[in-house]
């Protein structure tokens, strides 16, 4: 869709009162500029914008439940929404300073209607995004299937308002339907290799709801940390975190974090990632991980977990039936990549174990013994797991598997036609690796990802449900985090949700991008510039 045009008031005949023409002779003589915006991210699938537009007063725009609305007042995550959109609509409505231009004083009312009452529960995989919004003089209606699609409405006309020089806001007259491509569009954080602070992930759900993310992955640990603070065994954070006290995420953290995602309308996806990446898990659980020898003897240094040891499935059971009554999502990230078997290799009691099971000197045959045992275990939990994508390269009995994240370089849509053959689902991350540097200007690379242009049938591509944009933490803490993730998340997040063909373009999407960053930055997110330019409100934190 082409951007909208500046809307010249003088020729749209919408206000012809007395003062309209002194006010644009003091527009042109102080080389000021009349406003609209360059349109939504990421857009909607069918938007139609006239030059027709209202003027708003903050002190007379309310919120309202349709009278059909399956949800009224009291509704937690709509009452909750409307709170925090008054203040994204009118970011710097003060009420006591505000005058009303054009004698414009009529109430505007935007009324909501769900047709499901699904206030108190979680946003899971199912959940409706849909909704239609539509616009004219005093009045706006947005309806839902679900309060999470009305989340998202709501979020399309917090864009669709912009202010002039004076400071007066503007709607234009608009009709919108939208649903997303979708519906897996996650960002993962590693809060293993650098804590991030619980405020800045909170920040991060913020982004992530006006760009329309709808998973939070949260790599919660990993090698270097284990910051989770366990009920059931907290000696892995006491030991395995970089500090006991001030690096951990207590229950009571993991709460917030989710009741926060949850009234943005997104799900929390925890993942505890073994059989490698687990050394922080040992420091708190011992007879865990796999002691390495060297020349016959004990070398002092340990590998993956042992899964030669019925210890260790008495011990995961015990974690995941904590983890998934923490986290009450149906997904759970199982992830199972990048396992050095040397160590194993090196050790005589996991080589008689593979001898006993039959496996041989075939080392992948015993991580699919470990993975297919996690997997039940996480099963007879209600929980859907998801592995990296080596699980399904060296996992022979497939039919255990649910769902596959593509993340490794080179034929990835190579690889998601081979998931997908299978019959399992996919989700792709392998295009929207964030974590390593590069130059600015490297979003329109993050944009023009096509998830599926691969050769097989519509079933196969029915089974990509979605992507997730992968922040890593080597390189990345809280001081960085914000601007290296966003506006180029925001590149991903519009592939996810938006029409391939009407998104096709870079060229086209570089002027609603800059202009969305600049509404990021009036925000309070600090997103890194596209180009050369600048924002009408510039990044006040700094």
């Amino acid at each position: 869709m082409a951007d909208m045009e500046v809307i010249d008031m003088a020729s749209s005949g919408r206000y012809t009162r007395p003062n309209f023409n002194l006010l644009l002779l003091i527009v042109h003589q102080l080389g000021l500029k009349l406003y609209t915006v360059e349109g939504v991210w990421p857009l909607p699938q069918s938007f139609t914008s006239s030059a027709e537009r209202y003027s708003l007063n903050p002190q007379a725009f309310h919120f309202g439940y349709g009278g059909q609305s399956a949800a009224q007042q009291g509704c937690s995550v709509l009452d909750a929404a409307f709170k925090r959109y008054v203040s994204l609509i009118f970011p710097d409505y003060i009420s006591a300073s505000v005058v009303p231009r054009f004698n414009e004083d009529k109430p505007f009312t935007l009324r909501i209607s769900v047709d499901r009452d699904d206030c108190n529960s979680y946003p899971n995989e199912d959940s409706s995004e849909r909704y239609n919004l539509s616009v004219s003089a005093r009045r706006a209606s947005l309806h839902a299937e679900t309060v999470w699609g009305a989340v998202r409405g709501l979020e399309t006309f917090s864009q669709l308002v912009y202010q002039d020089d004076f400071g007066s806001y503007f709607v234009n007259k608009t009709e919108i339907e939208d649903f997303p491509r979708f519906q897996f569009r996650g960002i993962l954080l590693d809060t293993s290799r650098h804590y991030l602070p619980v405020q800045a992930i909170l920040k991060t759900l913020d982004a992530m709801a006006y760009s329309k993310f709808n998973v939070f992955h949260w790599h919660i640990v990993d090698d270097p940390s284990f910051p989770y603070q366990s009920r059931t065994f907290p000696d892995l954070s006491s030991k395995g975190a970089f500090h006991p006290m001030t690096h951990i995420y207590t229950q009571s953290d993991v709460r917030r974090v989710i009741s926060y995602a949850r009234l943005r309308g997104i799900r929390v996806l925890p993942e505890f990632d073994s059989p490698g990446h687990t050394k922080s898990w040992g420091k708190g659980q011992s007879n865990l991980l796999t002691p390495c020898y060297k020349w016959g003897t004990p070398s002092g240094t340990f590998g993956p977990v042992n899964p030669a040891l019925p210890s260790t499935y008495q011990f995961m059971e015990r974690l995941f039936k904590e983890v998934s009554s923490v986290f009450p999502d149906s997904y759970i990230h199982l992830g199972g990549d990048e396992v050095d078997v040397s160590c194993w290799r090196s050790n005589p009691y996991v080589r008689a174990f593979m001898e006993k099971m039959g496996f041989g000197e075939d080392f992948t045959k015993l991580e699919a013994f470990y993975m297919e045992k996690i997997v039940n275990i996480t099963s007879a939990l209600n929980k859907i797991s998801i592995v990296w994508q080596d699980v399904f390269e060296y996992h022979e009995q497939r039919s255990s598997l649910s769902v596959v994240e593509v993340w490794r370089e080179g034929c990835y849509l190579c690889e998601v036609h081979r998931v997908t053959k299978a019959g399992l689902r996919v989700i792709l991350a392998s295009p929207w690796y964030l974590d390593q540097p590069g130059p600015t200007h490297n979003w329109a690379r993050f944009y023009t990802v096509w998830p599926l242009a691969f050769k097989g049938t519509e079933e196969q591509k029915k089974l990509v449900i979605g992507g997730e944009v992968c922040m890593w933490g080597e390189y990345v803490d809280a001081t960085n985090l914000t601007p290296r993730l966003w506006p180029k998340a925001s590149a991903a997040a519009e592939r996810l949700w938006s029409d391939e063909k009407q998104t096709a373009s870079v060229d086209e999407a570089f002027p609603r991008l800059q202009d969305f960053r600049c509404k990021l930055l009036r925000r309070g997110i600090q997103a890194e510039p596209l180009y050369v330019g600048h924002c009408r409100h510039e990044y006040q934190g700094v």
